[in-house]
């Protein structure tokens, strides 16, 4: 499982799914793209859930990175996004092969939503829909955290 941390001033989203078209708007905060794999579990999806929710990537009085979005009181928005699973070590044009089907990738990024949510008001795209997104990064800082999934059974 891949998340895309972005530290934002701002997030506004265009959400068009089929003939609905619908708005999500944040001030500052974190912008989190979410990418599940296959094989992952509802154990990474808690563990990453869990690192992105306590990332210290806001500065505190002294400018320094000490808070999390929680600290500062910030809003967050999640977005699945199977591309952050391509493989493009052959030939350019990227390989989806890994990124888990729907049944199994819906149920995980739910999940992750609602486990960050236990802490942290979130906002969601809607998965499947096409989104544009525009956002101010701030910094900018933008951190990619990964969880594997574990052989061990």
């Amino acid at each position: 499982m891949t998340a895309v941390v972005q530290r934002v001033k701002s997030v506004n989203m265009k959400i068009t799914d089929g003939d609905n078209i619908s708005y999500v708007n944040i001030g500052q905060g974190l912008l989190i793209l979410l990418g599940v794999q296959v094989g992952d579990t509802e154990k990474e999806m808690k563990r990453l859930a869990e690192r992105c929710r306590g990332m210290r990537i806001f500065c505190d009085e002294n400018d320094k990175m000490n808070l999390s979005v929680n600290d500062i009181g910030g809003e967050v928005v999640i977005v699945s996004n199977f591309t952050l699973c391509a493989d493009t070590s052959h030939g350019k044009r990227p390989s989806f092969i890994n990124a888990a089907k729907p049944d199994v990738s819906l149920p995980l990024y739910n999940k992750f939503v609602e486990e960050f949510s236990k802490h942290t008001p979130v906002k969601t795209g809607v998965f499947g829909a096409d989104m544009e997104i525009d956002l101010v990064n701030d910094g900018p800082v933008t951190i990619i955290l990964t969880e594997e999934p574990s052989n061990n059974i």
